[in-house]
Order: C-alpha cells, then structure tokens, then sequence
C-alpha cells in the first residue's frame, strides 16, 4: 500500500527553524516530482516547493524562496523541507504529495497523491 508520511511539525517562535520530513512507502520515487503544500486554518491549501526527480529541479513559492528549501534522500525515500525564519504567516497543516508523471510544475492539480499532514504552529 502506498503512503507517504509527514513528520517534524510542531510549535517554534517566530525567526526559528523546523524541518518536515516527508518519507514515501510502497513505491519509489522513480522520476515523480515530490511536492510540499500547506493550508492555514481558514485559508485555501496553497503551493509551498516541489522537487523534480527527473532532474532534481527545485521550485518555491515568492512567499516561502529565499527561507525554505527542500530536498531527497532518495535512499531513505523522504523529502525533506527545511525552513528557517519563519513567520506566523507559516503556520498551517504541511502536506507533500507526489505526482506520478513528474511533470515538475508547482501546481496543486497535478498532484496525483497525498500525504496526512503535519502541523506548524509558529508564535510571536
């Protein structure tokens, strides 16, 4: 069965780091495209960063480029997305996903599935 799970979330001040591992069972990650995601309470899920597994091409968000970065272990089958100075602005449910046909955009809709979630309280 297919999953990928999340994990590293919780409660950091603001200005501190978190890093989200995102580790894939039951298949491989071959040439998929491995994507993060995130929705703040009340708010639409947006795009964060997506890694291309076809050429390791990296993509970010304007609101999050320059603070998070992401990255594989492809012998451990995670993602992993670093995130450092972070603002409340960040808080949200984290979520990767993975699409199968490694189009390598940034686009919810072509994600094809997903993970549970991890959640990322940042405080004043």
């Amino acid at each position: 069965e297919a999953q990928l799970v999340e994990s590293g979330g919780g409660f950091v001040q603001t200005g501190g780091s978190l890093r989200l591992s995102c580790e894939a069972s039951g298949f491989n990650f071959g040439d998929y495209t491995i994507g993060w995601f995130r929705q703040g309470l009340g708010k639409e899920r947006e795009e964060v960063s997506c890694i291309s597994g076809r050429d390791g091409t990296r993509l970010y968000s304007d609101s999050v480029k320059g603070r998070f970065t992401i990255s594989t272990d492809r012998a451990k089958k995670t993602v992993y997305l670093q995130m450092r100075n972070l603002k409340p602005e960040d808080t949200a449910v984290y979520y990767c996903a993975i699409d199968y046909e490694g189009l390598g955009v940034l686009a919810q809709v072509a994600f094809d599935f997903w993970g549970q979630g991890t959640q990322v309280i940042v405080y004043p």
